[in-house]
């Protein structure tokens, strides 16, 4: 892995704010303008003021979201709202959420992490992204200074020997906490002994780490650093290796973390032709068997249950709007073999996945899908029958984009891709499908934040 450190973090004053679980919000990408309301009604000081904020009318180049941000920062900073760590640290950061029943608590560590460009060195991506989300993330960046969220890190350690590390330092320690809108309780110790901190930093030294979140993040503090510097070589400066923009902030967990669970997102296509699973199925052709899964939005459970217990990557389901109808779909050796013609460059590892048979074999291919086939993504298969029953609402969907909205005429259901698959893909220097996994529960932004100058 790079190389790691603590940072002196910027941190809310719980004297001014009250309680931590009043000023945190979820990442960017997954505020609606619902939860955005909710957000901002919860405190004056909540953080998505400064990740996302409200576009207003009359906005312009000087005056809009991004410098709200800035303003936002700056007051805070000035009244003590916020204030930076006397002593920098690595925090030791434990979510414990419930999922299927079952309560898991996934533990991990925030640090500062040296940046290195995609395919230079240890630290790999695992899915594709999306050049709007970037250049919304720079321009805020800009305006701010500041890494306001973290990028979220995964690491192979079949030990978990860098987190025991921590776990030792905070026995007994009574933890910041603070609760999000979907009840998962975060917990955060500050760690600042150099000698645990030492040896973290040997033990992660030579392991790689896989981007699982945030890569839009990673990429505009790649692109940040860059700008910067040279703005400096332009006026004849050059920035000091310990310059903290030569940094990003991100959680680190191991891949081995009992509490490491990867869920599916699931897809909800506007604009295809619609059709009825009889077309479906003539389409799919030989590349895929077909069988009836039910009928009507309301069995979307069903048939993920059948594609959950099978735990085939070449299962999928699918909803036909014609006929309100499910189709399960199994690829046959004759569709891995189309799939291997439209994909040479691909591995059979990336070909094999069930999104990349999704996106690849059938809409690009089968169905010849047209570019406005727009696909929206949701992870809870809730949101899949309700989808379904009563389309979207125009918003911002989990990519961070505003969607126009409208009914849904096709719906995927896919097994999400494993921590071995990111594990082996990344290692061919290969991206997943956008939204290939769900990494549940998000990092919390506002625990902390990371100054860039």
């Amino acid at each position: 892995m790079p190389e790691i450190e603590a940072l002196r973090a910027i941190r809310y004053d719980l004297g001014h704010v009250g309680s931590l679980s009043d000023v945190v919000a979820p990442p960017y990408d997954v505020i609606d303008a619902e939860l955005l309301e909710q957000l901002c009604e919860q405190s004056p000081y909540n953080s998505v003021r400064l990740i996302l904020g409200k576009d207003e009318p009359g906005d312009s180049d000087t005056a809009n979201r991004y410098t709200r941000s800035a303003k936002f920062l700056k007051e805070w900073m000035r009244d003590g709202v916020l204030f930076t760590e006397a002593n920098p640290a690595v925090y030791a950061y434990h979510q414990t959420y419930t999922e299927a029943g079952v309560e898991y608590t996934r533990r991990g560590f925030m640090c500062r992490v040296r940046l290195e460009r995609f395919g230079e060195g240890k630290i790999h991506p695992h899915e594709e992204t999306h050049g709007g989300a970037k250049a919304d993330r720079l321009k805020l960046w800009k305006a701010t200074k500041t890494n306001m969220s973290q990028v979220f890190g995964l690491f192979p350690d079949d030990e978990n020997e860098a987190q025991n590390l921590l776990e030792e330092a905070i026995m007994g320690v009574a933890p910041l906490e603070a609760a999000d809108h979907l009840g998962v309780v975060n917990r955060l110790w500050p760690v600042n002994d150099v000698a645990v901190i030492s040896k973290m930093q040997a033990v992660m030294g030579p392991k790689p780490v896989y981007i699982a979140d945030g890569h839009h993040r990673y990429e505009t503090a790649c692109n940040y650093r860059d700008e910067l510097a040279a703005e400096m070589k332009a006026k004849g400066e050059e920035m000091p290796d310990n310059h903290p923009a030569n940094y990003v902030l991100m959680m680190c967990v191991s891949m081995s973390d009992p509490g490491m669970l990867v869920l599916p997102t699931h897809r909800l296509f506007r604009g295809m032709p619609e059709m009825t699973a009889e077309e479906l199925t003539a389409k799919l052709g030989d590349k895929f068997t077909t069988e009836p899964a039910g009928e009507g939005p309301s069995h979307a459970p069903e048939a993920w249950e059948s594609i959950e217990t099978e735990d085939n990557q070449g299962t999928l389901a699918l909803y036909t709007a014609g006929d309100k109808k499910w189709t399960l779909c199994r690829v046959t050796d004759a569709g891995r073999d189309r799939m291997a013609e439209i994909a040479p460059e691909q591995s059979k590892d990336w070909q094999g996945l069930g999104v990349s048979l999704l996106h690849k074999l059938v809409m690009e291919d089968l169905l010849q899908a047209p570019e406005t086939a727009a696909p929206k993504y949701v992870r809870a298969i809730d949101e899949v029958v309700e989808g379904l029953t009563n389309g979207e609402a125009a918003g911002r969907d989990l990519t961070g984009q505003i969607s126009e909205g409208g009914v849904f005429n096709l719906a995927a259901v896919v097994m999400p891709a494993t921590l071995e698959h990111i594990r082996q893909i990344s290692n061919h220097g290969e991206r997943m499908p956008a939204k290939s996994t769900y990494f549940y529960p998000k990092v919390l932004s506002g625990l902390l934040f990371n100054p860039l100058e």
